[in-house]
């Protein structure tokens, strides 16, 4: 054969083995995967530095499949390429604990670099991943020792096009000129509903260009040759490069090519048939012929000779700077060495807000953590997260330690997913809490994915005050709890900030700072409780108290006063802060009991959001007390008192218990 024809023959067996994998699972997508198999073709195997026998090589160029849900072309990418996944792997695609998932999930299969699926929150996880890349780079490369230089790709489509995460994360990367960042787009102009016509008729090179991107357009996208020169030319640009290609879905199957029915079923064992041998491609099912796997082996050699020369290169950066190299694998450590002890965060006394507290400490750990980097969507001065002395990032300084994502607060989460993901460095990103909405489904990818991204959540209640209802959160407390692997710290006062700062820099996962601003008290037992979730702040006077009463953040302060009144009538209550459910629920039976002392049934909670969580402590016989409604615009202090949450009700609430 002819240098052409197993070029040609590697792209259909990608093609193939794709539509197999759907086949066999009885679901899933084979249509993107058979129109961007030559662009698949032109990166991964022509273009990507990147070595299988080491996924985690720090300087390979990053891939991300925006699309995930064309994840067969990504298995099958994976299982030719040599990074461990076998036919076998693809007989299982989307059965129970297999390493093909029906979307690409990270850590669960070799040489996937992010969990995608969620249209668009890939090309934002990219743009993380570039900013990554330049900000190492700035701190590490000398003269002579490019030890970090990548790139970083992406594949999408129309589908990730429209979404508006998608416009966020391309505006931002234009601003930031990102130019070693590089986004394929598979324009086959269908959807499930149809030809995207029928929603979606905008230029999308016009758009990109308006964001100060780079755009190729090619005639052709199965033409693999056309797609690996407009990714040389995009290694020449001063800007992020998009690349538009237009494919044909389904491509190869006469019955199906182009049309709406091959992006989400399988084609069924005639067509597949029919494609088969439309493609020239043997009837066998998983099937890669030697000569196809001994041209990709070739072709990888270059990448494990490039794997070879870097870790060469990095053994001379060590002896030459050997700081550098000792400082780069702190950088790339799983935890930061030089943490604090609480102790030395929480001189704290007198009223303050934990967004200033948080501040505060913000200032402390950069200052012992070089690598620690933050922004805001357009908020930080209000979300206290400003780094001061450490410049803001920008197309100009790659240096700088403070992002300012605008106001994007959906790509904001995904591009910190991206940058963690990377690699190097550690990421906090900050806005009110009530806009946490916009972020959930990133936030929840954090989750899903195990990223220790910290979220600061400031004005985080009906402490908001005049901004009313609108900038008063309510139900997101209940919603950020309620997502597996996730931990909402809702601190009382400085010290409980601190010990979430702590434990968010000290452990796997995300975690959120759901923070005040309004003036908290500080208190003389708090903070190193906070690290199990939820501790006896103040104890009773008996060994078991008459009542309970719990609270998190602001409301501590309620259930303190309500513990002084409750004790001039007689009354002995046990006042207990909740920071952290999740840890709590976390915590063993015996600290779990002692607590919250299963004999005592009078239990009041007292929180200013929705008063679902706290049902699972206060039980059928307590009482919770909250806001199952809307706020509205008054000063706080007004807004407290009008809508009942005060420490009066709060001993009302227990009176009532104890008269049962």
């Amino acid at each position: 054969m002819t240098a052409m024809d197993i070029q040609t023959k590697v792209i259909n067996t990608l093609r193939v083995l794709s539509a197999d994998q759907v086949q066999k699972a009885k679901s899933g997508h084979p249509g993107a995967p058979m129109g961007m198999s030559p662009m698949a073709y032109a990166l991964w195997i022509e273009t990507m530095k990147h070595a299988p026998s080491d996924p985690a090589w720090a300087d390979r160029d990053r891939f991300v499949l925006s699309s995930g849900h064309a994840s067969a072309l990504l298995y099958s990418l994976l299982t030719l390429t040599g990074y461990g996944l076998t036919m076998d792997d693809l007989r299982q695609f989307r059965q129970w604990g297999s390493r093909t998932p029906g979307h690409p999930e990270y850590g669960r299969t070799p040489g996937v670099e992010t969990t995608t699926g969620p249209l668009g929150q890939g090309i934002a996880n990219a743009v993380g991943m570039a900013i990554a890349e330049t900000v190492l780079a700035a701190h590490f490369n000398r003269p002579s020792f490019p030890i970090v230089d990548h790139r970083t790709y992406a594949f999408c489509g129309d589908g990730c096009m429209q979404e508006g995460i998608a416009s966020e994360a391309a505006s931002l990367a234009g601003t930031l000129q990102l130019n070693k960042l590089t986004l394929l787009y598979d324009d086959n102009e269908i959807s499930i509903e149809g030809d995207t016509d029928i929603a979606f008729r905008e230029d999308v090179g016009k758009r990109f260009e308006a964001y100060g991107w780079h755009v190729i357009r090619l005639g052709d996208g199965n033409d693999w040759r056309q797609v690996k020169d407009a990714l040389d030319q995009a290694e020449k640009s001063s800007a992020p490069t998009l690349i538009i290609c237009p494919t044909k879905i389904g491509f190869g199957c006469p019955a199906k090519e182009g049309t709406a029915s091959a992006h989400g079923e399988p084609l069924g064992d005639d067509n597949l048939a029919a494609a088969k041998k439309n493609l020239g491609m043997p009837e066998d099912c998983f099937r890669a012929d030697e000569d196809v796997l001994d041209f990709i082996r070739g072709k990888m050699a270059r990448g494990e000779q490039q794997r070879l020369a870097w870790q060469k290169l990095f053994e001379a950066y060590r002896g030459a700077y050997p700081e550098l190299a000792a400082e780069w694998d702190e950088w790339h450590s799983a935890v930061p060495k030089n943490l604090p002890a609480l102790s030395e965060l929480s001189h704290f006394e007198g009223k303050a807000a934990t967004r200033n507290t948080s501040g505060e400490i913000i200032q402390q750990l950069c200052a012992r953590i070089p690598n620690l980097l933050g922004g805001s969507a357009d908020l930080a001065p209000s979300n206290k997260t400003n780094i001061k002395g450490g410049g803001d990032y920008s197309a100009e300084n790659r240096c700088g330690r403070n992002f300012h994502f605008g106001i994007r607060e959906h790509a904001m989460a995904a591009i910190c997913n991206g940058i963690v993901l990377h690699g190097g460095l550690r990421i906090f990103c900050g806005t009110f809490f009530v806009f946490s909405d916009y972020m959930k489904h990133a936030m929840r990818l954090s989750a899903l994915m195990k990223l220790p991204v910290v979220y600061v959540l400031t004005h985080d209640s009906i402490g908001v005050g005049e901004d009313g209802a609108t900038h008063e959160p309510i139900e997101q407390l209940a919603a950020l709890r309620s997502v597996p692997g996730f931990r909402v710290f809702r601190p009382a006062d400085g010290k409980e900030t601190a010990a979430a700062w702590l434990f968010a820099l000290k452990n796997e996962g995300p975690t959120a700072l759901v923070l005040s601003r309004q003036n908290l008290p500080t208190y003389q037992d708090s903070g190193e409780g906070a690290f199990r979730g939820g501790y006896i702040l103040r104890d009773s006077d008996k060994e078991t108290p008459d009542v309970i009463l719990m609270a998190s953040g602001s409301e501590v302060e309620q259930a303190m006063e309500a513990r002084e009144t409750l004790k001039a009538e007689g009354i002995d209550a046990r006042v207990v802060s909740m920071p952290c459910m999740e840890m709590f629920d976390a915590q063993d039976q015996a600290w779990r009991e002692k607590v919250l002392p299963s004999a005592v049934r009078a239990r009041v909670s007292m929180e200013a959001a929705s008063t679902m969580p706290w049902y699972r402590y206060v039980g059928l016989d307590g009482i919770a007390i909250g806001l199952d409604r809307y706020g509205d615009s008054a000063p706080a202090n007004v807004l407290f008192r009008e809508l009942g949450i005060t420490s009066d009700r709060m001993a009302l609430a227990a009176k009532q218990l104890l008269k049962k």
